[in-house]
């Protein structure tokens, strides 16, 4: 039912079937695509391109650097396109294509500026992905129930990444490293199908943007991303706590990639890092569903604590043994840190936004600095490495996130019961507040 139709009036969704299915598959599918490469790009620079053509973890994380930059650039710009259109579905299948077309190039190209340029791509056309995923996903479901279903869409998101990766992990040990790119097209084609499972007719564009009872923006445009952003203390605290979590968290898949294919050979490479991520995504599965089923009952900010301590933990964890079963051990630590961000990040952004019709400009507003902190993260990483080795490296990234956890803990307010006010106007500047503070 779309936000002009009759009986579209409340915030009470009944979604069809079809539609709840086309959400599963949605997110199951898009798992592989959605950020293209990820540590697979690094393992396949390293093994397959290697030294003799002039690749190392500086450079690879350098062009992780720049795909990440160009990625962070059109956050904002997608989340506002994503509140101002209708056509959320073309605009998925769109972005699946232009990840999956620039990730496709890769073998045929060994250029240092065309593979930065190809991934730079991928990078700006996988910013749709969050926030048109989560704007549908309120557009067909509503606010009450949107918690439990953003948790539910993240274990099928997760699902999807631990089946990939072990086919990933297993046809590489005949294949090579080259059979993650035919894993990606296939996933693609199906996420197209996936994504047109669910009716455009149910998608209701005033919940998706964060619109309850359909309250129309009284400034009659919105604001900017940054606008949003800056009107709202606790939105702008929320982005920087979520570029200090990207900072820590981001590398430390790749530098473990890196690493265990100096330990293991590049053979083995592909595989053992596959093994990793099967690991830490079957353990991120009932994380998120746990965490979509809680969230309102325990409330958001000791939930995301555990997710900056459990970081932090992981990365000095690293530091104590070179076994690749122990690194891969360690690896399901992953699980529980980004199995909670991936299932709150868009829940705390709607708790900062309900009424404001802002939602999805917010969320790329946040994406911005998450990504930020994500695409720094690489470069600071490589460089650590380089100079000061594996160690040193994780060691810095566990710091980090041990700040997270501080700052989380003493300037973070609960947001579950936030209550922004009414939508800001160019004249007034807006705000909001917590529930009992008005």
């Amino acid at each position: 039912m779309r936000g002009d139709s009759a009986g579209a009036t409340t915030d009470a969704r009944t979604p069809s079937t079809r539609a709840l299915r086309g959400l599963d598959a949605l997110n199951f599918t898009l798992a592989d695509v959605r950020d293209g490469l990820g540590p697979y790009l690094a393992i396949y620079l390293l093994a397959v391109r290697g030294p003799d053509q002039g690749w190392n973890e500086a450079t690879t994380g350098l062009v992780m650097t720049i795909a990440g930059i160009a990625g962070l650039i059109a956050q904002t710009p997608a989340g506002a396109l994503i509140d101002r259109t209708s056509h959320k579905r073309a605009i998925v299948i769109a972005a699946a294509l232009a990840v999956t077309l620039s990730c496709l190039a890769l073998p045929f190209i060994s250029n240092f500026y065309v593979v930065a340029a190809t991934q730079s791509v991928a990078g700006i056309a996988g910013a749709i992905f969050p926030p048109a995923l989560a704007a549908i996903t309120l557009g067909v479901v509503g606010p009450k129930l949107f918690a439990k279903r953003i948790g539910r869409n993240e274990g099928f998101n997760h699902a999807g990444n631990a089946v990939s990766a072990a086919l990933a992990g297993g046809t590489a040990y005949f294949f090579g490293p080259i059979v993650v790119f035919w894993l990606m097209a296939i996933l693609a084609v199906a996420s197209i199908g996936a994504m047109l499972m669910v009716p455009a007719s149910e998608i209701d564009d005033e919940l998706a943007r964060g619109l309850d009872h359909h309250e129309k923006d009284e400034a009659g445009e919105q604001p900017s991303g940054l606008a949003a952003l800056l009107q709202n203390k606790h939105l702008m605290l929320f982005a920087l706590l979520a570029a200090i979590f990207h900072l820590s968290n981001a590398a430390m898949l790749t530098s473990v990639g890196q690493l265990l294919t100096k330990l293991a050979g590049k053979e083995n490479a592909t595989s053992l890092i596959a093994v990793c991520i099967v690991a830490a995504q079957c353990v991120m599965v009932p994380v998120a569903v746990f965490v979509g089923a809680r969230a309102d009952a325990i409330g958001r900010k000791p939930i995301f604590l555990v997710a900056f301590g459990v970081l932090a933990l992981r990365g000095a964890l690293y530091t104590l043994s070179d076994n690749p079963f122990y690194l891969v051990g360690v690896q399901l630590l992953d699980g529980i840190g980004a199995g909670i961000y991936g299932a709150l990040f868009p829940v705390v952004v709607a708790d900062l936004t309900r009424g404001t019709g802002r939602f999805n400009v917010a969320q790329g507003a946040v994406a911005t600095a998450q990504g930020l902190g994500a695409s720094l993260s690489a470069t600071l990483a490589g460089l650590i490495i380089v100079y000061a080795g594996y160690a040193s490296a994780f060691l810095s990234l566990a710091a980090i996130a041990a700040v997270g956890f501080a700052f989380y803990l003493v300037a973070m307010p609960e947001t579950r019961g936030y209550r922004p006010s009414a939508a800001p106007t160019p004249r007034t500047g807006g705000g909001a507040v917590l529930a009992g503070e008005a």
